[in-house]
């Protein structure tokens, strides 16, 4: 039995159950091949979709299926019938032509393609910093792993056939997997350019068709021809496997991508701006090749200058993101794109935390560093001493720090304050000689 079909099967068994259990009852029932750390990740994971209902503390811990669905490669039952009718042979589905109206009726922060309860699922796990960190500092700290996932599995969409280990050994070794295709070499290399420029502009990149085309250029750059990549096209496309026409004239093409990304940078929210960008730059196809791969890189730049996790698309299986798409080519309907988007985002915020152990990176620090900074200047510019340190540590923690995180960032600040001297002042604003006259007040 596979990874994956074990995992169902621990929910298929959750189902059955008439009441809820307890780890302990689940292990039992389930017999030999499952490991309690992995049912552990599993549970938590069927928690954070709604399929599972948590209650209790520590050994008291109970577990109860909440769906009757078991979704299989990320789909929900609502997508099911669209799923079983683009999967029909061709000649049973309707030719059709690109819908300029369904982007025009778009209207930012008021028309939704994600529902409010899954944009604050989404955007609460992928929160990794707070407002006054500057764009891209989460990506920067995770960026050998996002460079790495997120080539890896947007090329692996596109069927080459790359290992993940080759992968890292290409991007990061510059080593070439023998017996590969040139070509695939130069997609995933193309890949870490085009996110590289992701991070690298984080603080300044704006949403527009200039930023769309730079995208398209530095992952089509080799594989189309030299006049293509970057520009809109000038020829018609077909797309494999749907009977899907996209435009034709270059001046609309000009016209929509233009349309989109003006619709797209007035979006408010960062996890509906980041699955419009996808759904569209998709169906919209305005270059003759690399279209896709191109959505899924636009579709990071509202995650990354919102420091929050970017979408890797990992666990998508390439069939069904295809499907996902046909449906909006053929239907326009969201649905089982916002389904496999919103299951690989929650997959990729578990993937990431994982690796940020791993790191030792300390996110607790990272996402209140500034507030943490803001307190420390307040506390010597105003040559606060004893008790009155106390007391404002602690309303500032009331206003500023969320419960979960408060034991970490109390333990972090008491580590600055300790640790304080001249060497690590550098961007408190302070000087010297009010640092040593606090410390000749507090001795």
């Amino acid at each position: 039995m596979s990874y994956k079909d074990n995992k169902i099967a621990l929910l298929f068994l959750l189902q059955q159950k008439q009441q809820a259990c307890s780890l302990s009852e689940i292990m039992h029932a389930l017999g030999t091949g499952f490991t309690e750390r992995t049912v552990r990740r599993w549970l938590s994971q069927f928690a954070q979709e709604g399929l599972v209902e948590v209650s209790g503390l520590k050994k008291a811990t109970r577990y109860r299926a909440i769906s009757e669905e078991i979704p299989l490669s990320g789909f929900s039952g609502k997508s099911s019938q669209t799923i079983t009718y683009v999967r029909q042979p061709l000649f049973k589905r309707k030719p059709v032509a690109y819908d300029e109206k369904w982007l025009e009726g778009y209207e930012p922060n008021s028309t939704w393609y994600v529902p409010k309860n899954i944009r604050q699922k989404l955007q609460k796990a992928g929160l990794r910093a707070t407002d006054q960190e500057p764009a891209g500092t989460y990506a920067r700290h995770i960026y050998n792993r996002l460079l790495i996932d997120l080539s890896y599995n947007s090329s692996r969409l596109e069927g080459n056939t790359y290992s993940l280990l080759e992968t890292k050994k290409l991007l990061i070794e510059g080593e070439s997997a023998a017996g590969k295709l040139d070509a695939e070499k130069v997609m995933i290399l193309n890949h870490k350019e085009a996110i590289r420029y992701l991070v690298d502009t984080a603080e300044k990149i704006l949403i527009s068709s200039d930023t769309v085309c730079t995208i398209h250029y530095l992952l089509a750059d080799g594989l189309v021809d030299a006049k293509d990549a970057g520009s809109v096209r000038r020829d018609a496309v077909r797309i494999g496997g749907s009977t899907y026409l996209p435009f034709e004239n270059p001046k609309m093409l000009e016209k929509m991508l233009s349309l989109l990304c003006q619709k797209a940078a007035r979006i408010n929210n960062p996890i509906e701006q980041s699955f419009f960008l996808l759904a569209h730059i998709s169906y919209l196809q305005a270059f003759i090749d690399v279209n896709k791969r191109t959505a899924r890189i636009s579709a990071n730049i509202p995650l990354i200058k919102n420091n929050l996790v970017p979408l890797s698309f990992n666990d998508i299986q390439k069939d069904d993101y295809n499907s996902a798409l046909i449906a909006i080519y053929e239907l326009r309907d969201i649905q089982p794109l916002l389904d496999l988007f919103t299951f690989s985002y929650l997959r990729t915020c578990e993937a990431y935390d994982a690796t940020i152990e791993a790191l030792g990176f300390d996110l607790v620090r990272v996402k209140y560093r500034q507030i943490r900074r803001n307190m420390l200047r307040h506390i010597i510019e105003n040559q606060l001493i004893g008790p009155s340190i106390s007391e404002f540590i602690h309303s500032q923690v009331q206003r500023h720090v969320k419960d979960e995180d408060r034991t970490q960032f109390l333990e972090d600040i008491q580590e600055d304050l300790a640790g304080l001297n001249p060497q690590r002042i550098a961007g408190l604003g302070i000087t010297v000689e009010q640092l040593n006259n606090w410390k000749v007040r507090n001795t």
